[in-house]
């Protein structure tokens, strides 16, 4: 007799991306499918809650629809459903959840609530198990933070940074660049183009801590820029861009491998939109390699490291086999975060 296989269906819709995946055993993707809003945002240089939210009411039931088709499956299929229920815009989680909810009503399915961080860490799945204890480096928009996972489900925050997420600097030095929104992958083309000839502080990095900073770094760059523009002067975009970059991924990897030494994982995942980073992974491999340390390092593939329902539904799949589920009160948690280690 064959073993029944789990379909979870799986919701994103913490941001600025309606994702609606259908994952089978908890590591194989039957439909992934992405509606972004990446141009309705572009004008205004950044997410505007208000439009997001109004995106996911006009895709979330066509999102469901295809993904559903696109793996073959019916509601009749499934086995659960599972959601991101923070952190995230309010509105936009409450669609999502909505939504959710309403299947798992009608269809007398389990409700697996699903944290939006943990949803990036387990996209790794879908390269390869996960074996613990292990570090991820949380790399987005909204997070620049170093979580221990002791054990399968379990999250610890070891170091957090104290102003501005990464990715959040990244956006905000692409405006004074001139770069469209979102500016990531641009300026790391740039970066790669130029020489790290300005020098940008450091923030943080000999402290006895493992927190990170990037409020100062964001200052000393636009600042940089300012004076450029009063005095008559041209800078280098390239050399601008690489040497904001090599400021953040020296940071990061000193910061990582410091903490993958001290706690002696076996395992470095690197997850969330900044991690598509091509500057950030090179930076991270050739750390390892030049400390001949003996950790193996698991980067989603590109198209697995922004916003989707595949990583959720990957995080679901450990939830439900620890029966963590929710009931049908399930609210969205906008600030909803990982526990830090010091607090536990």
């Amino acid at each position: 007799m064959t073993e029944k296989k789990e379909l979870i269906l799986a919701f994103e819709s913490s941001c600025d991306e309606t994702s609606v995946a259908v994952i089978e055993n908890g590591q194989r993707i039957l439909s992934n499918v992405i509606a972004t809003q990446i141009k309705s945002h572009q004008r205004f240089g950044g997410v505007v809650p208000e439009v997001a939210s109004r995106h996911h009411v006009e895709q979330i039931t066509l999102c469901t629809q295809e993904a559903l088709e696109q793996a073959g499956v019916t509601y009749d299929d499934l086995t659960a459903v599972a959601v991101t229920y923070g952190p995230g815009l309010v509105g936009a989680l409450l669609i999502g959840v909505t939504a959710a909810k309403a299947i798992a009503y009608a269809h007398h399915l389990p409700l697996v609530p699903v944290n939006h961080m943990a949803g990036h860490i387990y996209a790794a799945r879908f390269v390869k198990p996960l074996e613990y204890p292990l570090l991820a480096l949380l790399v987005s928009g909204g997070h620049t933070e170093l979580v221990y996972m002791p054990a399968a489900g379990q999250f610890e925050i070891i170091g957090d940074t104290r102003d501005d997420a990464a990715g959040e600097a990244y956006d905000k030095i692409g405006r004074v660049l001139g770069v469209p929104y979102p500016a990531g992958k641009e300026i790391d083309r740039l970066a790669h183009l130029g020489q790290d000839t300005f020098n940008f502080p450091r923030a943080m990095l000999k402290e006895d801590n493992l927190d990170f900073s990037f409020s100062g770094l964001k200052s000393a760059f636009i600042n940089t820029v300012h004076h450029a523009d009063q005095i008559g002067e041209t800078l280098d975009q390239a050399d601008l861009a690489a040497s904001f970059q090599a400021s953040v991924v020296e940071v990061l990897v000193t910061k990582t491998l410091r903490a993958a030494q001290s706690l002696k994982v076996k395992q470095l995942v690197v997850a969330g939109g900044v991690a598509a980073n091509q500057g950030l992974r090179e930076g991270l491999a050739a750390g390892i390699e030049s400390a001949g340390l003996d950790l193996d390092l698991i980067m989603p593939p590109l198209r697995l490291c922004g916003d989707n329902g595949a990583m959720i539904g990957a995080a679901a799949h450990i939830a439900l086999a620890q029966n963590t589920l929710a009931d049908l009160d399930l609210n969205a948690v906008p600030s909803l975060d990982f526990p830090y280690q010091n607090e536990l």
